[in-house]
């Protein structure tokens, strides 16, 4: 048995023929949070979107020790790897209660837990996901993947656009569920790093520049400025640049 839940070595992939990730190698412990971190254009969504096979890639990628990076992608959901995609990709014609049956994969879905956290879906059941707000939108989006006695779950920028106050409500749901389940969380909000993620691995122009906890990076205002162009409270420093994102 492996001392990782995911192990990934030497990482590869690209779009359409881009190069996107050049070479990503880091592993994930089998409990808690590990975020991964980089400036916009570093190659976080495209890593996270290689582990799964959306995208083409090369290199190793191991599941509890057996490799995966030959499966395709419904092979890895199968064998216990959720995912919250960018932008949430719910299904907007469809009802929350019709996009979160789409998601299930087992015989007794966890619908109390996914309902205890939260309880807006319950009351909009019904609705049109494409009619709910951008917030409860995203509840959908982490809800799928909480249904499911997941392995491990791959979440990529959960808290992107949000209100604050969203923000805090996916961060309880987040920190609940990684009492059960081990999560590779790509998130841009420090305070949220900072609250939920006890690893860091940080993305640099399709590569790993930094791996270690997190709490030591964030208490760190120049590794953390110099690794991410932003001071450690999230305020961004002069030198902070726009590249494009992938």
């Amino acid at each position: 048995m492996s001392d990782h839940i995911l192990s990934v070595t030497g990482l590869r992939a690209s779009i359409a023929g881009q190069q996107v990730v050049e070479d990503v190698t880091f592993a994930v412990p089998p409990t808690g949070i590990t975020a991964v971190l980089g400036r916009n254009g570093a190659g976080k969504t495209s890593t996270i979107r290689g582990i799964l096979g959306l995208i083409h890639r090369k290199g190793e990628v191991r599941l509890a020790g057996e490799r995966i990076d030959a499966l395709a992608t419904h092979r890895i959901v199968q064998r216990g790897v959720g995912y919250v995609p960018e932008d949430r990709e719910v299904f907007a014609k469809l009802s929350v209660a019709e996009n979160l049956a789409l998601a299930e994969r087992q015989r007794k879905p966890r619908r109390e837990f996914v309902d205890s956290l939260f309880p807006d879906l319950v009351a909009r059941r019904d609705q049109p996901a494409g009619t709910l707000s951008g917030g409860q939108q995203q509840m959908v989006s982490v809800a799928r993947a909480l249904l499911n006695d997941n392995r491990l779950l791959l979440v990529d920028e959960p808290t992107k656009g949000l209100a604050p106050k969203i923000v805090t409500e996916v961060a309880d749901a987040l920190a609940q569920a990684s009492d059960t389940v081990p999560m590779l969380l790509v998130e841009q909000n420090l305070d949220v790093v900072r609250r939920l993620a006890q690893d860091v691995v940080v993305i640099a122009d399709g590569r790993v520049v930094h791996t270690g906890s997190a709490a030591e990076l964030l208490a760190d205002d120049e590794l953390t400025q110099r690794l991410l162009g932003v001071h450690a409270d999230g305020e961004e420093t002069e030198a902070t640049t726009g590249e494009v994102h992938a």
